[in-house]
Formats: C-alpha cells, structure tokens, sequence
C-alpha cells in the first residue's frame, strides 16, 4: 500500500489535486494499492475555483515507499503567494531526506524550493511561473517547455492537466505501463509524455493518438509484452485484419506491433540492469531467449523505425 498525501493549500486550482488524485485513485480501483489522504494547515480550504474542501491537519505516518504532492495554487506571480509555512514545508523535506519522492504541480514548485529540495536539480513549472521560480531558487535547473522532470525523487509538472501526466508515468514506473494505459483509458485523457523527457515510458510517448483498435492492441502487448504475441492475436484484439492493424499502428505510433513491444522489453530490460541485474538475466525477464537481441536493441535503439 502507497500512501499518497496532497498538501493542500489555500488558492489551490481545483484540476491541479483532482487529476493526480483520479490517476492514483483508478490505480488503486485496479488493485495496485494506493491510500489517498488530504493534509492542510487548516481543515477547511477555499480553492480558487471558490469550491471549499475539507483536510486534515495531522499528517499520516509515512515510509520512503510513499509519495507527497503539493498541488499549485493561484499564482500570477509567485512573490506574494508563499502560502504554506515553514513547518509544513519541514516536514516535506524531511519526508525527501527519509528516501521518499515529493512532487509539485504548477505554482507548487516554489513550496519545493522553499523547502530546499530543488537545490541543484531539474524542475519545472506553468511556462508563466518559469523565469520567477529560476529567480527565487537560483540554485535550480529549471526546464522550459517539458510536461513533467524527474530528479532524484523530486517531480515537477507544469501547469494544471499536466499533474495528470505526473501521476500516469509514477504509475506506469511503479506498476507498469499497462496498469497506466488502463488508467488513462478509464479517465479518457490521452496518456502523453513529452519528448525532451527520456525517462518517460515508452508507453506515454505512443499513446497520444485517437486510434482505438490500435489502442486495443497496445493494451494487449503492454500487459503481456515479455511474452510471445503473434500479429493474429493483436489483430483479433484490435477487431482487425493483419494488414490494416499494422498500417493503422504504424501511422498511429511510428512503430510496428513489434517494434513496439521491443521498445517496451528494451526499456523494462535497461531498468532492471540499471539495478545491478546482468544483461543476460534481464534478457530472460523481458522474455528473449538469449542476451543477443537485447545487445542488439541497446546498440541501436528499439524505439526506432518502422519495419517489424
């Protein structure tokens, strides 16, 4: 069980809580077990949407499994608007310090910076907010035009729907990204990423378009691709031909079925190397016979061409 606590603030942008709470809420009706809890200064909230909503101002006990999410507020500038004190802000850097990940969404990163946990690494903000939040915290690497960054469990997203896609690639790190894609199906949203962020998954980069027999096919072979799947299979899923299914994926994605299920056994596979495991057994965990393809796929990069 994740327990995931959004430090509310007053002013806050009503989008900015509820679409990272609706990712890890439809995660958890998908049995991936996420605990949602609503933590404040005070226990009544006035959102700038003029909506009030309800905290508690106890936090919960947290482990470094779990997650703290700062959801922006009204902001035209951020001068002005620091508006949670410095004990809460305290209790989320010690969070950090304690292994766990902290996030912002929109004006939310300057909280972080006031907590000092964007001190020399990569964050984002709402493009408007952008050369503001580099002024207050020099010392940050601030991202132009990215949906999201990711920075030794600090993650930062832009402004509003962008917490969605925040949310959708912890999932997809955690769970996989076929329990993502369910989400974002369920949610009818797009599962996105942006092209500069590399760490993304594979999933969120070929997920925005509006094909649904190719999404059919690619939420067969994100839940099963460390398996053989035959073109057959993924046809009858997509309610398709062959033929039409391949063309239509390609045109929808860049990529062929196979491709892309490459892409997602390269991606899985470097993750687990990354953790110390040997090429060879984390050409086995993706489901190659031997290491060979997998040095094959690393040498050049599954997540290209067209032919499959």
């Amino acid at each position: 069980m994740t327990d995931v606590v959004f430090l509310l603030a007053p002013g806050l942008h009503l989008l900015d809580l509820a679409g990272p709470a609706q990712v890890f809420s439809a995660a958890d009706d998908l049995g991936c077990g996420y605990r949602l809890h609503y933590v404040a200064e005070h226990p009544r909230v006035r959102t700038a949407q003029g909506l009030p909503v309800e905290a508690r101002t106890d936090w919960p006990a947290l482990t470094a499994h779990d997650l703290v999410v700062v959801p922006g507020w009204r902001a035209p500038t951020l001068e002005g608007t620091t508006v949670l004190g410095d004990a809460v802000l305290r209790r989320v850097a010690a969070h950090h310090a304690a292994g766990g990940t902290v996030a912002s969404v929109c004006a939310g990163a300057d909280a972080l910076g006031r907590a000092g946990l964007l001190d020399g690494r990569r964050c984002t903000t709402h493009h408007q907010l952008q050369d503001e939040l580099a002024t207050r915290h020099p010392r940050a690497h601030v991202v132009r035009d990215v949906l999201y960054t990711v920075d030794d469990r600090v993650v930062t997203s832009a402004g509003i729907a962008s917490g969605i896609d925040l949310a959708l690639f912890l999932v997809a790190t955690a769970h996989g990204p076929g329990t993502a894609a369910r989400v974002a199906r369920s949610m009818v949203v797009y599962a996105r990423r942006n092209g500069d962020e590399q760490q993304a998954s594979v999933m969120l980069r070929h997920r925005g378009h509006l094909s649904d027999a190719v999404h059919r096919a690619q939420d067969l072979i994100d839940a099963r691709f460390t398996e053989r799947l035959p073109l057959s299979a993924l046809a009858a899923a997509a309610g398709l031909g062959e033929r039409t299914l391949t063309r239509r994926f390609v045109a929808a994605t860049g990529l062929t079925p196979l491709r892309y299920q490459q892409a997602l056994r390269l991606e899985r596979a470097e993750h687990l190397i990354g953790q110390g495991t040997t090429v060879e057994a984390a050409a086995h965990a993706v489901g190659f016979q031997d290491a060979r393809m997998l040095r094959r796929l690393r040498s050049r990069g599954a997540d290209t061409g067209k032919q499959g």
